[in-house]
């Protein structure tokens, strides 16, 4: 008897999941208010979903924090794997954190960069990325008057941050932020105080190239 059954058209199986172009992104903050705030504000602004934020509940250490998101990139991963879903792991995975007085700041870099983890570090702190929006280099400054001088454009920021009084002035952060950027790096100071790379992690939640 012969066998038709490979002479039969096949239906085609399961479409796979459907995958949108922009990366699907995990953020890592230290701070449990002030970051998630703006990052939560700014992928709305941006019509973003694609973009999860954490708050880490070990604060205050850096290496701690890049741990986290290790074991979180990884979790997404096997989930993916496990649902045979793309769309489950995180196609970025970000720290934000500041420099402060932080211990084992380098260990936390060799971490992050062991594992495929970007950082956004703020030297001295987030501050500094919220000022950019509203004035050029302060110079070097400790936090206290970072946040002192950001109350002369927010008078309502005391760690709660509402994104859309910056968002008139995000363009203009990021070239300040990169313009300082470049300037440490000619003075063999990268990351050096005043620094902030923050503007790379919302360039990619905009979809824009990283420079």
């Amino acid at each position: 008897m012969t066998n038709h059954r490979r002479d039969r058209v096949r239906r085609p199986g399961r479409r796979p999941p459907f995958r949108d172009p922009k990366p699907i992104i995990l953020i890592v903050c230290e701070g449990e208010i002030t970051e998630p705030g703006y990052f939560n504000g700014f992928w709305r602004a941006c019509q973003n979903p694609r973009v999860t934020v954490e708050i880490a509940d070990d604060h205050g250490v850096p290496k701690t924090l890049v741990e986290i998101a290790k074991e979180l990139k990884n979790e997404g991963l096997a989930r993916a794997k496990r649902e045979g879903d793309d769309n489950l792991a995180f196609d970025s995975v970000w720290c934000v954190y500041d420099v402060d007085d932080h211990p084992n700041l380098h260990e936390a870099r060799e971490m992050a960069v062991a594992n495929g983890i970007e950082l956004a570090i703020s030297n001295p702190c987030f501050e500094l990325w919220l000022l950019l929006h509203f004035r050029d280099n302060p110079g070097m400054q400790h936090r206290d008057k970072l946040a002192a001088m950001l109350k002369q454009f927010d008078p309502e920021y005391d760690k709660h941050v509402d994104y859309a009084t910056y968002e008139a002035g995000y363009s203009e952060a990021v070239t300040r932020a990169r313009r300082m950027d470049q300037s440490a790096e000619r003075r063999g100071d990268s990351g050096g105080n005043p620094s902030t790379r923050v503007y790379l992690l919302t360039e990619q939640i905009r979809g824009e190239a990283q420079t």
